[in-house]
């Protein structure tokens, strides 16, 4: 990596000794070893297969239909957001995502446009694993799920508790479902296609880097303490 030739001299000249950045790497990821391949047929997918349709479903669908369908499943997001805002005991919240609920579904056109943003009704984004966090349930390990993406311990099963919350499970026409599922997919990945120009170095440890992060960040409100 291009910087690598710049750690030891640096470490060299600063008397820093890199064993509590190893110890908490290994501490944040243990199972690496099983990570790294997982990750690597995630990737693989990504580019072959995901990827390519996310670009062609921005290269042939209109901007406003784009912002259209992916403000549709934001508000059928806010459902979750409305649930775990209750479990965390955060009535604001609450108050607010019912707001947003009942004006995106009805004045929004089932969601299609955000009338409850240009309200001034800012969304909020929390799931269960937010909410296991907000209790005190540490993360645990980072764990890279098959195409499910970067989770940890904690995460990962709260993702089937979040699943009642949304609407797929209640579908009970299986192309209807698999279709919308589908295009949720699609939408989403082709939200995180400028995201995909930030990667810098080893792209495994800065998803991972990145995700814990932000799950703290989110867990946290935003109230993580400055390290330097």
């Amino acid at each position: 990596m291009r910087w690598s030739r710049y750690l030891v001299p640096l470490c060299m000249s600063a008397g820093v000794t890199l064993a509590p950045l190893v110890a908490q790497a290994a501490e944040e990821d243990p199972w690496e070893s099983v990570n790294r391949p997982i990750f690597t047929f995630n990737d693989t997918v990504d580019t072959y297969a995901l990827k390519p349709l996310a670009q062609g479903y921005q290269a042939v669908t209109p901007q406003f239909l784009e912002d259209g369908i992916h403000n549709m499943f934001r508000n059928i997001g806010d459902v979750g957001n409305l649930v775990n805002d209750i479990l965390q005991a955060k009535p604001n919240a609450a108050g607010v995502d019912t707001a947003r609920l009942l004006m995106n579904t009805t004045l929004g056109v089932a969601g299609f446009f955000d009338v409850g943003t240009k309200m001034g009704l800012q969304r909020n984004d929390e799931d269960f694993g937010q909410t296991l966090g907000h209790w005190g349930v540490g993360s645990g390990p980072y764990v890279m799920l098959p195409l499910l993406g970067p989770s940890t311990l904690r995460d990962a099963p709260a993702k089937y508790v979040d699943s009642y919350t949304a609407p797929y499970r209640y579908i009970n026409d299986i192309p209807a479902r698999n279709i919308t599922m589908g295009v949720n997919v699609v939408d989403t990945r082709a939200s995180l296609l400028a995201a995909d120009k930030l990667i810098r170095g080893d792209k495994y440890t800065f998803i991972r880097n990145a995700y814990l992060q932000n799950r703290e960040f989110k867990v946290k409100d935003g109230k993580v303490e400055d390290d330097f």
